[in-house]
């Protein structure tokens, strides 16, 4: 049997095959894993995002699985202790936007705003196919959406941040057109 064609993207490392195989580009709608992949796309801002997923399960264990509620009430001293941290992207700025994008979070919901009600509310629930033969930085809806989430108090959610957000989650179908992974997702 011979290996699917996939995303040349993810040939560049096992780690990146698995993902691409199994989760880039899947919709997902669950508010909490939608906001734990928006702060980890936040911490990926000017590094790949190889290096993110192979700290991904780092990420889990300091940002107590991203339950907004407990990290939430993260304080002065979690930050410092995860300032120490080797196994994360230890960035003061990026660490302090996850907790308050925890806080903004469990205020959306205290509002009765569901976080993926949210976010899908931009295409009326509906996966935006891409064009499969090019894959843009950005588009005018994470242009829109990214100032939206800044609006809200996000931080590192610029265009770019929030397309790559965007495709991750499923968002966008921007598997390649020979890719095996399109028509599935």
């Amino acid at each position: 049997m011979s290996e699917p064609v996939r995303c040349r993207w993810s040939e560049r490392d096992p780690l990146e095959t698995v993902y691409h195989d199994s989760e880039w580009g899947v919709p997902e709608r669950d508010p909490r894993a939608l906001w734990e992949n928006l702060m980890l796309e936040g911490f990926q801002a000017g590094l790949s995002w190889t290096i993110i997923l192979r700290k991904r399960d780092a990420f889990r264990a300091a940002f107590a699985g991203f339950d907004p509620e407990r990290v939430a009430a993260f304080g002065p001293d979690d930050v410092e202790r995860l300032m120490q941290d080797e196994g994360i992207v230890r960035a003061r700025a990026k660490i302090e936007a996850t907790i308050a994008g925890a806080r903004i979070f469990l205020a959306m919901r205290d509002r009765g705003e569901d976080f993926a009600d949210y976010v899908w509310s931009f295409t009326d629930g509906k996966v935006l196919q891409g064009d499969g033969t090019s894959v843009p930085a950005s588009t005018p809806l994470s242009d829109r959406i990214s100032k939206d989430l800044k609006k809200r108090g996000f931080k590192f959610v610029g265009p770019t941040i929030v397309y790559a957000w965007m495709q991750a989650i499923g968002m966008v179908n921007d598997h390649a057109l020979y890719c095996f992974r399109r028509d599935q997702v």
